[in-house]
């Protein structure tokens, strides 16, 4: 009912840091990309073991997502011990990924449930043309005018109802990419990132978010600036850090603290789905990025973040659900059991 299929797969800003690989790009630096934050990012003393119910969640937890769907396999065929893992991810809001040929009615579905649960939604809009440098999650939108019709159909879905909005991972950062955007295209999606800003913040009770990478993937934040500013930053309520990524909780804090102080005090809201023990030490290519092995389930979804600045700690992503066909795991956006029960054991031990 809701669209609980998986948004795209995170091999993204893994690719982009090899395609980076050994380029100078001004003061950019791109290298492997994740790390983690661990317990003592923690608000409150909260634990990341019991998964909140719907009343007390900070965002929208769906109902008929995949991890839902899991729990519901595990608690029937009487796997005790899986249902209690999965269900640290089932329990949980995360970021419903919108389809681009259902945009519209996927929309109101989930922000007319959430309404009644009285929770906002995590919408993420992944659908610039020329998206993902053409690579394992290429596609998005044919034309200029397809995208604008995709963010109207999102704009049209939401009304005036409440949601949180990130809009298109890793697009700014991928036009910084030597050769990942065709040159000819910056401005445009340039355009489109900004009008949908533009249109998403006149809707009455919508939160909006540009996506700026990670610490790992652009070491100085400088760089993003001008980036964000031609987006339409001014008008967005601020920016987010780490989606689909494991940096840890402090590095993203920091720099976003960093890259804050240059557009305008901006909030910023961090992705800590799988960021509970960090990356794969020293590994930077797929290996790395796609089901690394070993990774865990990080901070908990939510607005006490004890820090001004961050807005939230988000699961924008969707853990449990694969990086792609390798590691003996499904295809991208699939449920991926074992690598899902992985993460909650792991976050046991975090």
């Amino acid at each position: 009912m809701y669209g609980s299929e998986a948004g795209r797969s995170d091999n993204t800003s893994r690719r982009a840091a090899t395609l980076l690989s050994g380029v100078a790009v001004g003061s950019l630096l791109l290298t492997g990309c994740f790390s983690s934050g661990g317990d003592k990012d923690k608000p409150n003393g909260e634990s990341r073991n019991n998964g909140p119910k719907q009343s007390d969640a900070p965002f929208w937890v769906n109902p008929e997502g995949l991890a839902s769907e899991a729990l519901a396999r595990a608690e029937r065929e009487g796997k005790k011990d899986e249902a209690r893992l999965i269900r640290k991810i089932a329990d949980r809001p995360a970021g419903e990924w919108i389809r681009p040929e259902q945009a519209e009615d996927q929309t109101r579905k989930i922000t007319e449930a959430a309404a009644a649960a009285k929770t906002p939604p995590i919408l993420v809009m992944y659908n610039i043309p020329h998206r993902d440098c053409g690579q394992y999650s290429k596609g998005g939108a044919r034309s200029a005018d397809e995208y604008r019709q995709f963010t109207d159909a999102v704009v049209r879905g939401i009304g005036d109802r409440a949601a949180s909005v990130v809009i298109e991972p890793d697009a700014l950062p991928h036009i910084m990419v030597p050769g990942c955007v065709p040159q000819h295209m910056h401005d445009e999606q340039y355009t489109l990132m900004k009008e949908a800003v533009d249109k998403l913040k006149s809707l009455p009770n919508t939160k909006v978010y540009l996506d700026a990478g990670n610490p790992h993937w652009i070491r100085d934040p400088g760089g993003m600036v001008t980036p964000l500013k031609r987006a339409g930053i001014d008008a967005a309520d601020g920016f987010s850090l780490n989606v689909s990524n494991y940096q840890t909780t402090e590095e993203n804090i920091e720099y976003g603290k960093r890259l804050s102080s240059m557009v305008g005090g901006k909030q910023f809201v961090i992705d800590t789905s799988r960021n509970g023990n960090g990356p794969m030490d020293g590994k930077e290519d797929e290996e790395a990025w796609c089901n690394p092995p070993g990774r865990a389930l990080g901070e908990p979804p939510t607005t006490r973040t004890a820090d001004k600045l961050v807005d939230a700690y988000m699961w924008i992503k969707r853990p449990g659900e694969s990086d792609g066909a390798c590691k003996g795991g499904p295809a991208a956006g699939q449920w991926h059991h074992e690598y899902a029960l992985e993460l909650a054991r792991n976050a046991e031990k975090s």
